[in-house]
């Protein structure tokens, strides 16, 4: 008798599952192992991720490098993170977010882990330094791309469309954790034993969350059951996906609000991710490194789980998804520019710092309102959809934080900064409150 293979065992069953997109795929075992995973992977992205800004004072110091190396520096990340969102989000709903998931990671975890010695090579060749370290920072940042649009990939392939949402903007209060992790365990560690370690240690952790990935957690797909309601969630999985109707997406309004509110809030959330260690350091000397780097991101987790139940409790009362998405986006944009704007004018430490946790903060709301819309627009297709998303959000990322860093560099004016910030704040928001849409486009 032939033993039946793996898939067989999981298409045999699935016929027996009921055939509407009401049920998820993952057990609830499996949901709870595939959330903390996930939301673990997103801690180390971010905490590899925020090394460098919470380290380029101590670094740039000892290499001598002005602010615009600074600035070119930190931007380079993200001119990789924008070449690989969309490949990211195709390969993840073409073949399944975890493999695409496993190999950036175990890049972006060496990379970190390495970067001492990049760092130190890199002053060897004089002239070329700079601009070596930034083809590092690229592929650093390319590696990072994938990894949420493969995240979205991968819940909305494994859960109803009831449970997708909620379990996603979860999964990105996972930022906020791994920058906690780096302000603390990093401004630790530089204290007492200098940059290169801080590297070393969370780029090692970073590593061994891969293994943790790929001998546990992804072990859990042998047993797995495949429901087959709709042909392009298996399809997918089976490495069959449809062509995702972009000439249709990029012909809706609702599809480019949603793009543009997303580049606007992405400039003021990488600024600050880039910048704010260094703003600290110079404007208030004297202030705990550790309290700098992780009271504004305490703000993050509690905030998006508020903006989860707000958004719940407005859709039990029945709200319309679209009215639901523009009122908690409102509450971001507009709160964020009011902590900007009294940003401008400070000299106090303390006020400094709880504008900077509002702003930090008001993020969950975006986590909970555009960040998903890639789910109400596009939900079979939300790995790609999120990709390009990402992308063009990623754009004025390097584009804002070379530009801060340029600003500084003439002006010294963090205030510059900050309105800049608020401005391009203010075009997000009435461009997505007046066409944005959680109707499905696709």
């Amino acid at each position: 008798m032939v033993k039946p293979t793996p898939m067989e065992e999981k298409l045999k069953y699935s016929l027996l599952r009921d055939m509407t997109d009401s049920q998820s795929i993952w057990t609830r075992n499996e949901k709870r192992t595939w959330f903390l995973t996930l939301l673990a992977g997103t801690c180390m992205l971010y905490s590899t991720r925020t090394t460098m800004p919470l380290l380029v004072p101590a670094v740039a110091s000892e290499r001598k490098w002005s602010k615009t190396d600074s600035g070119t520096v930190l931007s380079s990340f993200f001119w990789g993170y924008t070449l690989t969102q969309v490949l990211g989000g195709y390969l993840s709903d073409k073949f399944g977010g975890q493999k695409v998931i496993l190999l950036s990671a175990i890049g972006w975890s060496l990379i970190t882990f390495w970067m001492p010695n990049i760092i130190t090579s890199a002053s060897y060749l004089s002239t070329y330094s700079i601009p070596f370290i930034v083809a590092v920072r690229i592929a650093n940042g390319a590696c990072q791309g994938v990894h949420f649009p493969s995240m979205i990939s991968i819940t909305s392939q494994n859960l109803s469309a009831t449970e997708r949402t909620s379990f996603f903007s979860i999964l990105t209060s996972g930022s906020a954790l791994g920058t906690l992790l780096t302000g603390i365990l990093g401004s630790f560690i530089l204290d007492y034993f200098g940059w290169p370690t801080v590297f070393r240690v969370i780029g090692f952790l970073g590593l061994s969350w891969t293994l943790f990935l790929r001998y546990y957690t992804m072990a859990t797909d042998r047993s797995r059951i495949i429901n087959l309601s709709q042909p392009s969630r298996i399809c997918s999985k089976l490495g069959h996906s449809e062509t995702v109707p972009w000439l249709k997406l990029f012909g809706r309004t609702s599809f480019w609000a949603c793009v543009l509110a997303h580049a606007c809030e992405m400039n003021c959330f990488f600024v600050l991710l880039s910048w704010l260690p260094t703003y600290f350091h110079e404007n208030f000397p004297h202030a705990k490194g550790w309290v700098v780097n992780m009271i504004p991101w305490l703000a993050l987790p509690p905030v998006t789980i508020l903006g989860k139940a707000f958004t719940e409790a407005l859709i039990s009362r029945q709200w319309p998804l679209t009215r639901i998405r523009k009122l908690v986006q409102s509450f971001c944009f507009l709160g964020q520019n009011v902590a900007l704007f009294t940003m401008c004018h400070t000299e106090q430490f303390n006020i400094a710092l709880a504008c900077m946790s509002i702003i930090i903060g008001l993020s969950g709301f975006h986590n909970n309102a555009v960040t998903v819309n890639p789910q109400d627009l596009a939900p079979s297709h939300s790995g790609s959809v999120f990709g390009l998303m990402n992308t063009v959000g990623a754009i004025p990322g390097f584009l804002g934080v070379y530009l801060a860093g340029h600003i500084l560099e003439l002006t010294q004016s963090w205030s510059a900064v900050f309105s800049t910030a608020a401005a391009i704040n203010t075009v997000g928001w009435f461009v997505f409150t007046i066409f944005g849409s959680a109707e499905a486009i696709v």
